[in-house]
This record gives C-alpha cells, sequence and structure tokens, in this order.
C-alpha cells in the first residue's frame, strides 16, 4: 500500500539527509523502469538507502520497483539510481510521485535519464524495440506543478524541449556503440492502471504518439521546472490494445517478460550512455536549455 503523508518534508532536509552519508555529488541520475533494473547492480554503491528509511519518499509496489536509492560511481562518474518508482495510479498524489525527482534537484543533480515499459503504438514498432524519447503527452489527467508555488520555482514552465537534443544524440551514439537498433518517438502517459481501449489507441495514435505508459512525463515536468537536463528512453514490452491481432489479451505478465528478456541490453545502453557522459567534453560545453529563472547552471557532465 501506499505510505501517504499530510505535508511532505522540504526536499533540501531529504537531500541533506543522503549528503551527509556520503562524499559523494552526483551530477547524473538515473530512474529505473521496469526492464532497466540490472543498471542498479551495476552501480559501485558508496550508499544504499531504501525509501522507507528517506523522510517523504513515496514506497510503491510496482512489480519488480526495488524502492532503493543507490549513490554510486560507474564508470568513474558519481551517479544516483532510483531503483524504482511511485506511480500515480498507485493511489500517490501528484507531489508524493515527483518528491524524489525534487530531491535529485536539491541534491545538485544537473542531468536526469528516465526510463520505463511502454506499449507500442507506432505501426514499425516491434516487441522488443527500445525507443529515445524526443518528446511527451501528457494525458494523465493532472500536472505535478498544480498548486502552491515555493519560493523561487517557476509556476509556468517551458516544455517546448522537455529531452534535451544533446542527450539524445549520445543516447544515439551509445546505442551505435552497442550495435543495438533504438527508435525515436514520442511517449504518451496514461493514469493506468487499466491498459487502454483499441480506440484510445487509434486516437492516440492520430495525436503523434508512438508509445504508451503509465509514469515519467510527472517526473520530467518537474526536472525541468528545477531547470534539469532531461532524457528518457523506453522498452517496448507489448504491442498496445488493438495492434497484437484478433486474440490479444495486454497483460502486466508479458511487459515484465519482455523487460526481463531485454534487460541486458538496457543495462549495456545506459552503461554506454555513461560513459560517453563521463568522457564528453561537449556535454559540459553543451547549451543549457534552462530558463533564465531557473537555478544558476551549474558544471554539467
Amino acid at each position: 500500500m501506499p505510505r501517504r503523508s499530510q505535508s511532505l518534508p522540504q526536499p533540501s532536509a531529504t537531500a541533506s539527509l543522503i549528503l551527509r552519508r556520503t562524499e559523494l555529488r552526483p551530477r547524473l541520475a538515473i530512474i529505473l523502469g521496469s526492464g532497466f533494473g540490472p543498471v542498479a547492480q551495476s552501480v559501485t554503491v558508496d550508499r544504499d538507502f531504501s525509501y522507507r528509511d528517506l523522510p517523504g519518499f513515496p514506497v510503491g509496489g510496482a512489480p519488480g520497483h526495488e524502492c532503493r536509492l543507490r549513490i554510486g560511481t560507474w564508470h568513474s562518474v558519481p551517479v544516483a539510481v532510483l531503483s524504482g518508482r511511485a506511480h500515480y495510479y498507485e493511489g500517490f498524489d501528484p507531489g508524493e510521485v515527483v518528491f524524489a525527482t525534487r530531491v535529485l534537484a536539491a541534491m545538485g543533480v544537473e542531468t536526469l535519464l528516465v526510463t520505463n515499459a511502454a506499449g507500442g503504438i507506432h505501426p514499425k514498432f516491434r516487441v522488443g524495440d527500445f525507443m529515445i524519447l524526443n518528446d511527451h503527452i501528457n494525458f494523465l489527467g493532472m500536472n505535478p506543478l498544480r498548486g502552491p508555488v515555493s519560493p523561487g520555482e517557476q509556476r509556468f514552465v517551458d516544455m517546448t524541449r522537455a529531452y534535451d537534443p544533446d542527450l539524445q544524440q549520445h543516447l544515439k551514439a551509445a546505442a551505435r556503440s552497442i550495435r543495438l537498433p533504438v527508435r525515436e518517438g514520442v511517449y504518451l502517459a496514461v493514469s493506468g492502471p487499466s491498459f487502454e481501449t483499441p480506440a484510445e489507441i487509434r486516437a492516440f495514435r492520430r495525436w503523434g504518439a508512438d508509445a504508451v505508459g503509465m509514469s515519467t512525463v510527472p517526473e520530467v515536468i518537474v526536472a525541468r521546472q528545477c531547470g534539469l537536463r532531461v532524457a528518457g528512453c523506453s522498452c517496448i514490452t507489448n504491442a498496445a490494445a488493438g495492434l497484437g491481432g484478433k486474440a490479444q489479451v495486454v497483460s502486466a505478465e508479458e511487459v515484465l517478460e519482455v523487460a526481463k528478456a531485454r534487460e541486458q541490453q538496457a543495462c549495456d545502453w545506459i552503461r554506454a550512455f555513461v560513459q560517453r557522459l563521463g568522457g564528453s567534453k561537449d556535454v559540459s560545453k553543451a547549451k543549457s536549455l534552462k530558463s533564465p529563472t531557473s537555478r544558476p547552471a551549474k558544471k554539467q557532465l
């Protein structure tokens, strides 16, 4: 069951608690969705936290989500890895869903990679494909920025380039380096937990969606409000409703089975991406997409 909170702590307070327990200062964070779990085991861990021990962190119950924060290094790059996320469909409030993202920003993280499992909508997508997110559609029925604005925060956040073009290029180059074919496309987020109807999928395709899922978008919106540069990728774990033949039944079991089968390739891809960031001068010199009212820019990875 979700751990509910009537009032969340300040993200800076939880960030301070984490930073007091490690000397590492990650500038890169990764949020792991289904199919990307082995990334957490690849990190050389300095400190490992259960979400239950971090004030304000929501403890979800989605299969395959460990609910742990690992601070460590990966190919000499300091990273913060969220192994699992909270989902809106689990009953969490929007502020709870994105609380961990706000903590990452308060810790000094500047670059965020979000990952997820998604249903394929684009007719050329196949089960097991990977997709780089180049945009998204928020069909969750909520926006995590709704409500009071804390001092220093923007209310109206530009989402024109939600997914950093330079980071997309690094994801593509990382995929090429391990000879992994990848797609690009628009991710559409629904609230869930029911899967979509064939009629909804037909509508989503007309809107320009290439894949559909139940996460990621709230975190990206808040990351952009906080001035983080964002990259995203999906594992296409199933054909969306109505696209898998007359006998199709969309199930969570199928999603988890395909995600499990592709998790090593997902890990290899993210590893290559982290290596590129760690050794790239271009990233540190890349033009920031932060707005003038965002927090001051710091040295990028």
